[in-house]
């Protein structure tokens, strides 16, 4: 007997694809997320500005102090490695945003073939319903049959949001107003 190859498709992961296209510069970000987000950098940094404190507080005796309080260089140091890791992370988080956005069209436009599929198969099993002779009224099945309006859907959830954010821009404003009126107040009692 002849063995039958089955031919199988496998489709490579959005992420899959996007990690593979990156820049050196990318890649780079990448690489220090991961790293900077872990235990070991939180460690790490916490001994050695221990460390720095220690020495330049005069607590380490064989050791000159090169920071003298407030610490101006310490300072610089750890704002500079903030802006360069937040770069980093807008960086790793714009590439994991454009994969996310790409990967949501796919399911999109999948779902929608899907459902086009669908109600026509459930055009094809009413209509052999009817050629059979059963008549019994399925008002589910005659909903079933109706295709969705992709569009009403949309701007029914755009409307939505529009309005959930209609709130919290009105919470806002009442407590801007809040916070100024005491000042406002207190300025008119000078």
């Amino acid at each position: 007997m002849r063995k039958q190859q089955i031919s199988r498709h496998f489709f490579k992961s959005f992420e899959a694809k996007s990690l593979s296209k990156r820049s050196l510069l990318t890649r780079l970000a990448d690489a220090l997320t991961a790293l900077c987000g872990s235990s070991a950098f939180l460690i790490t940094n916490a001994l050695l500005f221990l460390i720095w404190i220690l020495v330049n507080t005069g607590q380490v005796p064989f050791i000159q102090t090169f920071d003298p309080y407030p610490f101006g260089l310490l300072t610089m140091a750890v704002s500079l490695e903030a802006i360069f890791l937040s770069i980093f992370v807008l960086i790793s988080q714009n590439r994991s945003a454009r994969t996310s956005t790409l990967r949501d069209e796919v399911n999109l436009q999948v779902n929608m073939i899907t459902e086009q599929e669908v109600t026509k198969i459930l055009q094809v099993l009413s209509e052999m319903r009817r050629q059979m002779g059963i008549n019994t009224v399925d008002h589910e099945l005659d909903q079933m049959i109706v295709r969705i309006n992709e569009t009403r859907i949309e701007q029914e959830i755009e409307a939505q949001i529009a309005k959930a954010q209609q709130g919290i821009i009105s919470e806002i404003r009442n407590a801007v107003t809040a916070q100024q009126s005491p000042v406002r107040s207190s300025a008119r009692v000078e």
